[in-house]
């Protein structure tokens, strides 16, 4: 499977998401819709972009009780996203039976990760407000290996763990990585972040990149920068 970019449309609206997209006359970049947008305008609009001819990644983080994932992720099954996602610590019995949920009928299905710990918290967050006293990149690790175990496809995690997530569950275990920014830009937010060019040297498969590009002067170039670092 190719490595791609990810472009996180982190937008509150359905206009402000096509006034980004329509730059697009070229390569259409494959987009990550958010619980700001999704919440903002519903399923209209992933079908919207899909028709546009987008592959979508539909972040939405589901963590419930088992039951609950499975029949939302049923009804999110009928979207005909890529690409969609739910919190690894929600167990590993809410990870199969959001796969239950999620596969079709006919067997067909999105491509399901989870994610690990976000990359807005570090070991001091996660010691201090979780709990979680066990050093971060053995939880990282510890919870892609019960997304495997689930039959999940792959975790979203910090770029700095990709190479170790596939040392433990193998080349084909799909990694996801926010937290990538420009050398030459701020990192906002993020308290783990590489470049496009260090995440792909450490193995990530894919990376989600936000403002880097959509607050950009011209995305479309940094877009395109982004996948000359990552893909080319």
């Amino acid at each position: 499977m190719g490595k791609d970019v990810i472009v996180a449309c982190d937008f509150a609206s359905a206009e402000q998401v096509f006034t980004f997209l329509d730059k697009f006359t070229d390569r259409k970049p494959f987009v990550k819709i958010g619980m700001e947008l999704f919440y903002a305008e519903g399923p209209a609009i992933v079908r919207e972009i899909k028709r546009r001819g987008h592959k979508i990644f539909l972040d939405l983080k589901l963590h419930d009780i088992p039951n609950t994932v499975k029949k939302s992720m049923a009804v999110l099954s009928r979207l005909d996203v890529d690409l969609c996602n739910l919190h690894a610590g929600g167990t590993v019995r809410m990870m199969e039976a959001a796969l239950e949920g999620l596969t079709r009928p006919d067997g067909t299905r999105p491509l399901l990760i989870a994610v690990t710990q976000l990359t807005s918290t570090d070991q001091a967050a996660m010691e201090e407000d979780l709990l979680i006293k066990e050093p971060i990149d053995q939880v990282v690790l510890h919870y892609a290996a019960n997304a495997k175990k689930a039959g999940l496809d792959g975790v979203v995690c910090s770029p700095l763990e990709a190479g170790k997530v596939h040392e433990v569950c193998g080349d084909n275990f799909l990694t996801v990585t926010p937290g990538v920014r420009f050398a030459d830009g701020d990192i906002g937010d993020q308290k783990r972040v590489m470049t496009p060019a260090q995440a792909k040297r450490i193995g990530s498969d894919y990376i989600v990149v936000g403002r880097p590009i959509t607050a950009a002067e011209d995305p479309v170039a940094a877009y395109n920068r982004c996948v000359a670092e990552f893909c080319d």
